[in-house]
């Protein structure tokens, strides 16, 4: 996966790549090159007196030094510049992809997961591409042309190098081995300490609340030492990995010097070769510790690269289809009326024994009110979930002005639905940038009507920057009953055909509750309202009440109707109000 990865996001920058690997074999070809004109400088130069050719060849240098230094850093800029684009691209189809993820997909990786996916192991390949471009092109050429150089300044003492490579190659192979299995675990651990992590700053008044602050240090401690024993671990090895090295290197040179020192003694090689071959002897070493060291890389990079193929392959249980219809075909060709209808709906989580909705069917009309109650995990979130498609009906289907939503672009369902989530998020912006995620070109008029329609207008005109207030990640800076309101405003300005409540007025006082559904009515007149709900007082004048049991719709009529003859409605009515109140 690491390859085809680097092969797909690397293809745009294929010219780049080219003059990069030509760049970098030129300043090989220059940085072999130089010990040679060193050692002609010594032996014909220094040892002769021959000040000229001294001044000559040492001009030579540093011109071949100049053209090295020049070659280098055009292709460091261009390796690190087609790096970060393919991290930068790598980055951007990732969330895309997760971003056309259905609840279930989410869920199947899990929050904390895909965090680390997007940006962690993105990292990792994105070094490990980045190392190549500066270190792996040049490692063999170096290895290659020091070889043929070394060789060239003296064969016999080549032989030197028949057991000096082995040796540097199998030591840091062994402790890349070891290495392995450590970075294999490494990124699951920190998708561990992510997800603690997270969890805690979410929940932090709850854990505050019960005074469970040492159970969650605990908690995040135990995540946290995991994490540390391997990264402890991968450290002490590559801790151990330079000192081999550098043993290998200076045993090395000692060699090098020893048996030189011999076969200068009797002629067969001058000075300055022998500080050539220790030259070339470093480049070779230094080629092989680098390859190795690049190796050392690429186990945990590939890790991260099968994690990251893993959301790619992953297929959308939301499937697009292929042939949608136009919104202005509706309704013979006067546009999506929100007439909405559920037939023999059914709903199950996979490898679930038993369905989560069943046999669930209905029709809700525009200009009507259709309210859904039931107790906790009966079913109604996901029902209204399967509306906007977050996730897919297991079977039966849903139909909007008779036609099958799975056969609407998800993009043309959604912009005719408002849906105000059971858990009322904002996003960190302003108001302003909040509401118009319902309508990106909602004006200043727009946004202050649909406030004051959610009963959100005088706490906003309250604010010193009114529209322009900050607004922290998940609406922390306001209350409850304010996200909540926010949330509706966002979902009225967009003026929908179908409005999605989902439990959206929990947090707010009677008074206001009554005042808010007051106003919405005129602003849904001509739209399809599904509302979910737990208090019997928001839904009592709906136009028809759905009351839900295991999944199954077990009641369904008017208020009074569910009141004089359903036994599960009447329970509900009952644990609220009194007799008298439910009959007013």
């Amino acid at each position: 996966m690491l390859f085809k990865l680097a092969r797909t996001y690397l293809r745009p920058y294929f010219g780049a790549v080219a003059l990069l690997m030509v760049l970098q074999l030129v300043q090989t070809l220059a940085s072999l090159y130089l010990p040679s004109l060193n050692a002609a400088i010594i032996d014909n130069g220094v040892t002769q007196g021959d000040v000229g050719y001294i001044w000559s060849t040492g001009g030579r240098m540093l011109i071949v030094s100049i053209a090295q230094v020049i070659c280098s850093i055009i292709a460091v800029f261009l390796g690190a510049r087609a790096a970060m684009s393919f991290g930068r691209d790598l980055r951007h189809d990732l969330f895309d992809k997760v971003q056309a993820f259905s609840e279930r997909d989410v869920g199947k990786f899990g929050a904390p997961s895909l965090i680390t996916r997007t940006t962690n192991d993105v990292q990792q390949v994105q070094m490990v591409v980045f190392m190549f471009f500066t270190i792996m092109i040049m490692a063999p050429m170096m290895l290659i042309g020091g070889l043929i150089m070394a060789m060239r300044e003296d064969v016999e003492l080549s032989a030197l190098l028949l057991v000096i490579v082995p040796v540097l190659g199998i030591s840091m192979g062994l402790i890349m081995w070891r290495m392995m299995p450590y970075f294999q675990s490494m990124q699951g651990k920190i998708d561990n300490i992510n997800g603690v992590l997270r969890e805690q700053i979410t929940g932090m008044r709850v854990i505050r609340a019960f005074v469970r602050e040492r159970t969650e240090e605990e908690r995040f401690d135990l995540a946290n030492t995991d994490l540390f024993k391997t990264q402890l671990a991968t450290g002490r090895l590559m801790a151990l990995a330079f000192p081999v090295v550098m043993l290998v290197m200076n045993l090395s040179s000692v060699s090098v010097i020893w048996f030189g020192g011999h076969r200068i003694d009797s002629g067969d090689m001058q000075i300055g070769q022998m500080t050539a071959f220790l030259t070339y002897l470093m480049y070779i070493l230094m080629a092989v510790m680098m390859s190795t060291m690049m190796m050392i890389m690429v186990p945990r990079a590939a890790v991260a690269a099968d994690r990251i193929g893993a959301v790619f392959d992953r297929k959308i249980s939301v499937v697009e289809p292929s042939n949608p219809p136009a919104l202005a075909s509706f309704s013979n060709g006067n546009g999506p009326t929100g007439k909405l209808r559920f037939d023999n709906v059914e709903f199950r989580y996979p490898g679930a024994d038993a369905p989560v909705l069943s046999d669930v069917s209905f029709t809700a009309a525009p200009g009507t009110t259709t309210a859904i109650i039931g107790s906790t995990g009966s079913g109604k979130t996901t029902l209204l979930g399967l509306i906007p498609r977050l996730a897919d009906a297991t079977a039966g289907d849903i139909f909007v002005d008779d036609i099958n939503i799975k056969d609407m672009a998800t993009a043309d369902l959604c912009s005719i639905i408002g849906l105000v989530p059971q858990k009322a998020y904002l996003f960190s912006g302003t108001v302003a940038s909040n509401l118009q995620f319902g309508k990106h070109d909602a004006t200043d008029d727009q946004m202050w009507q649909a406030l004051e329609v959610a009963q959100a207008k005088d706490f906003i005109e309250a604010l010193p920057d009114k529209l322009e207030a900050e607004v922290a990640q998940g609406g922390t800076t306001f209350s409850g009953g304010q996200r909540q309101r926010l949330a509706i405003s966002r979902a009225v300005v967009r003026e929908p055909k179908i409005y999605l409540f989902d439990d959206s007025f929990s947090a707010l006082d009677y008074s206001t509750d009554a005042k808010l559904r007051a106003a919405l009515k005129p602003r849904t007149r001509d739209a399809v309202v599904i509302v979910v709900a737990q208090r019997v007082s928001t839904i009592k004048d709906a136009d028809n009440i759905l009351v839900l049991e295991h999944g199954r719709i077990v009641g369904e009529g008017t208020h009074q109707e569910l009141l004089d003859g359903n036994e599960t409605y009447q329970e509900i009515v009952s644990s609220q109000m009194s007799l008298e109140e439910a009959q007013q």
